[in-house]
């Protein structure tokens, strides 16, 4: 075990029921992307508590932190705080009933299946160390509290207001996943896809069902380019690249003898490098036009839902941390697979020009983790977004804690 974190030991075991109270109460009471006002303030008022230097509505929402203590790095840990549109079916005595509003006024369930709730609770705690232990680190501890990450706006939406902030010497952040609860999964390079996702009106000329050849049908255009944009992956990416292309919602008309005007599709794509990703956006375009002129139709219109880039680890700082990740976990860190999920993290790192590192804590009960194992049955645990994704809170709170106070020392420790 590093010795500063056995050192501090007697204050982590002390302030973990706290937290598992703070993150019990985030749970209940979960807010969706830039809507995070309950939670923004909650964050605000622990670091003023604190003895931080605190700046709300960063990004709309967004709370930065900023603590000095003399010479030394600029080191930003950053955690993501909002929740999902989705109900929880957990069945915990704290689950969410929560419900919100989307951006058009629809109402919807809200919940935090995707483990933000933890990724707040994790920082606050770091935050509270670092205020009690100045003698253990120094230079200025900037603690970023993130809106938006589930729709790809709230890291830009930051940044755009981040000018007069000290331009950080590294970026660190984390997230909790299925894993075995409190194991840490580090990778140098790409250790997140880039991901997009589009929405695409296909335009026609609506007619009676029975008179089509007075239509210029869209359900068509639709539905023949779903088809042809599969042969993306399959025909135009070599089979030595990762991607994904998912179609998952195809929408047209409202009566079965009306050939309706306009026909809507939406898509999600995942690759892993910045020149794959270019070519399949590339690609989806020119697809869907000349399906829509073969048909006799105009341009449709193609619009980004959300983006966010592939998330590359710097080597060295990875190489860096990993030694003291080994160092204090042992067996409980691995060098983790890439993983085919997005994040906005990455766009601070590649805006300021500044190295980063993210990585992975398990939050998998343990006693179920084994018995998937044994039966090959990791697939069927309910991961981030399902409505049954729950956490084994001791071993995931403490690791989350602890590596986060561990990331911070590798570049701000005491002499």
């Amino acid at each position: 075990m590093n010795p500063t974190l056995l050192a501090l030991q007697p204050d982590i075991q002390a302030l973990l029921p706290k937290l598992e109270a703070l993150y019990k109460d985030l749970h209940q009471h979960p807010e969706l992307s830039m809507q995070e006002f309950r939670t923004a303030a909650l964050v605000a008022k622990n670091l003023q508590h604190a003895g931080y230097q605190v700046t709300e509505e960063v990004g709309v929402t967004g709370v930065v932190g900023l603590l000095e203590n003399g010479e030394g790095p600029v080191v930003m840990l950053r955690a993501d705080m909002d929740a999902l549109p989705m109900p929880e079916k957990t069945g915990l005595p704290y689950a969410s009933q929560a419900v919100g509003k989307l951006e058009d006024g629809t109402p919807t369930p809200v919940s935090h299946m995707c483990g933000h709730d933890m990724h707040v609770a994790w920082l606050l705690g770091a935050a509270e160390i670092f205020a009690n232990h100045r003698e253990l680190w120094k230079g200025t501890s900037m603690l970023v509290f993130q809106p938006g990450e589930e729709i790809g706006k709230g890291a830009l939406a930051m940044i755009e207001a981040m000018e007069h902030f000290p331009k950080p010497d590294i970026i660190l952040g984390q997230h909790v996943m299925v894993g075995k609860a409190g194991s840490i999964g580090y990778r140098t390079g790409a250790i997140l896809t880039a991901g997009d996702s589009l929405h695409v009106t296909f335009h026609g000329r609506g007619a009676h069902g029975s008179m089509p050849q007075n239509a210029i049908d869209p359900v068509m255009m639709a539905a023949h380019s779903a088809v042809r944009l599969q042969t993306i992956v399959s025909r135009e990416t070599s089979p030595l690249d990762s991607a994904v292309l998912t179609i998952g919602s195809i929408q047209a008309g409202t009566k079965e003898n009306i050939i309706p005007d306009e026909a809507t599709l939406k898509l999600n794509m995942r690759s892993y490098k910045d020149s794959v990703r270019e070519k399949m956006i590339s690609s989806v375009k020119r697809i869907c036009h000349c399906e829509s002129h073969a048909s006799g139709a105009g341009d449709p219109d193609i619009n980004f839902i959300d983006s966010y880039p592939v998330t590359v680890n710097d080597s060295q700082a990875t190489e860096k941390l990993a030694q003291q990740f080994v160092a204090h976990f042992a067996d409980r860190c691995f060098e983790t697979e890439p993983v085919t999920a997005s994040e906005d993290f990455s766009q601070f790192g590649r805006h300021w020009r500044v190295p980063y590192v993210f990585w992975f804590v398990g939050g998998t009960d343990p006693q179920v983790w084994a018995q998937a194992q044994q039966t090959q049955s990791i697939a069927n645990i309910p991961a981030n977004h399902s409505s049954h994704f729950t956490l084994h809170l001791p071993g995931t709170m403490q690791a989350g804690l602890e590596a986060m106070l561990l990331a911070a020392l590798t570049w701000s420790a005491a002499d």
